[in-house]
């Protein structure tokens, strides 16, 4: 018989991460931060994003790291500085220095600007085609406070920030617990991402996994606990801290009100899933609610009966879905054939 345990595995299959491609972003950040921590003025580098946390999903795309100068180097730069350098100086320095140090290695790279600082796409894939680039910050030590200052390229300013102790918290704790709790983050984004726009960012997911799983819970309490926790903060109208505390609260990618639709939706669908534990095809129903691009809905009269009557259900419901609606809701199933128009 299939239990939630088991969907949920066959979820995360679906999702690993290949090992190579992984061995391949790990390298090619471990050396662009190597050559980064010979720039002027630079005091360490290091590693975060999903990378760090061990909580990427397939494809791997990139590599997140990021070059920490020290500002005493730097009189005229960030917020504690006397303002006579903008940040977006620097990182075209740091580009010019980086450039002939990869060429090195891979003579056809590529180095752009991205928000935060160096962009850097090799442009030399793997057999299976996967080419992972490498995003460095460029940040700068703060005189008073925690974290670091990181610049907003795109708003010529700079905010604080504290990554490393992001990754510190999220690889915390006990092993065992550690492990059920990255597979509970991966879920979530995945989940997260099966929407046209997703709600949130990968980092505000892997915040809620961190804030709201608990030792001995196991991934499918664990997982209905992120969403119903999450869900019931946005319906109270309060914002996601920075676990850090040093950076501005989270910000949503959508509507709290939409986020917590979903949220509570999917919180339902797995505690429906957990309650039924003898029923295996109300297991999967449940299972499927939530992570209806992965597992297919069984084929029975209960579900025909759920499904109808979720057409039935007002368009206010399924517009706080992002569903698209014309003049009813016959068009806003949640069943699996329908995933691919969620907003």
């Amino acid at each position: 018989m299939e239990t939630v345990s088991d969907l949920l595995d066959d979820v995360r299959t679906q999702i690993e991460a290949d090992d190579a491609a992984l061995k391949e972003a790990r390298e090619r950040l471990a050396f662009v931060r190597s050559k980064a921590e010979s720039f002027y003025g630079a005091l360490r580098s290091y590693q975060s994003g999903s990378l760090a946390a061990h909580t990427m999903n397939e494809p791997v795309t990139d590599g997140d790291g990021g070059l920490v100068l020290n500002r005493n180097y730097y009189p005229g730069l960030g917020p504690e500085g006397t303002g006579t350098e903008a940040p977006g100086e620097i990182v075209s320095e740091l580009i010019d220095h980086l450039r002939p140090l990869i060429r090195e290695e891979y003579p056809d790279a590529k180095m752009h600007t991205s928000k935060r600082g160096p962009k850097i796409h090799f442009h030399a894939p793997l057999d299976d085609g996967t080419d992972p680039t490498v995003d460095l910050v460029l940040a700068l030590t703060r005189k008073e406070g925690e974290g670091i200052w990181i610049p907003n390229l795109e708003a010529d300013t700079w905010e604080p920030s504290d990554p490393e102790q992001h990754i510190a918290l999220f690889n915390g704790d006990a092993a065992g617990f550690r492990s059920t709790r990255r597979k509970i983050m991966r879920l979530a984004k995945a989940w997260n991402k099966q929407y046209v726009t997703p709600g949130a960012s990968s980092f505000e997911m892997c915040v809620w996994g961190y804030e709201f799983t608990e030792s001995g819970m196991g991934v499918p309490k664990g997982l209905q606990a992120l969403f119903d926790n999450a869900a019931a903060r946005l319906e109270a109208g309060k914002p996601t801290p920075d676990p850090a505390h040093v950076s501005k609260n989270l910000k949503l990618l959508i509507e709290p009100a939409t986020m917590a639709v979903r949220l509570r939706k999917a919180a339902t669908h797995l505690q429906d899933a957990l309650d039924a534990s003898t029923d295996e095809d109300a297991v999967r129903a449940g299972v499927s609610g939530a992570f209806w691009k992965y597992i297919d809905a069984p084929e029975t009269s209960a579900l025909s009966s759920a499904a109808t009557s979720l057409k039935a259900s007002t368009p206010v419901a399924a517009t706080a879905l992002g569903i698209p609606v014309t003049g009813n809701t016959a068009g806003a199933s949640a069943a699996r054939a329908y995933g691919d128009s969620r907003q």
